[in-house]
């Protein structure tokens, strides 16, 4: 394993739970089909909470935070079949690691947590060899 990256964020519920009362709130940090899928579920806000953490714990990861024109919703967070949660980038950020780090091929490690009041994420990025 060659780890480029790491990077954590934990986030209070209520934080999201408050946020989501916010005009706009919902299509600046998350995909359309992230909000989707959150409006599907019976607890949106740890959902929500978890994706929020998750993509701060990526532009952690990578140095920058949410500079050179990175935005929340080039990163998506889905799920595999058998529930796993994996990150998906935009090509712009896809491009942007590439030129950055100087690697054609990586990979991004995620976990995700919550409980009644937290959510937390945690990013491995490993370059491929």
């Amino acid at each position: 394993m060659h780890i480029i990256g790491n990077g954590v964020d934990i986030i209070k519920n209520s934080r999201i739970k408050n946020s989501l009362k916010i005009k706009g709130f919902l299509n600046r940090i998350f995909t359309e089909k992230e909000i989707l899928q959150g409006k599907k579920l019976k607890n949106k806000i740890n959902f929500y909470a978890k994706r929020f953490a998750a993509k701060e714990a990526f532009v952690k990861a990578i140095g920058t935070g949410f500079r050179s024109n990175i935005k929340f919703i080039d990163i998506e967070i889905k799920n595999y079949k058998n529930g796993k949660p994996y990150i998906s980038l935009s090509k712009k950020l896809n491009n942007f690691l590439q030129k950055k780090f100087k690697i054609q091929k990586y990979k991004v490690f995620l976990s995700l947590s919550d409980e009644k009041d937290y959510s937390i994420a945690f990013v491995i990025i490993d370059k491929k060899i």
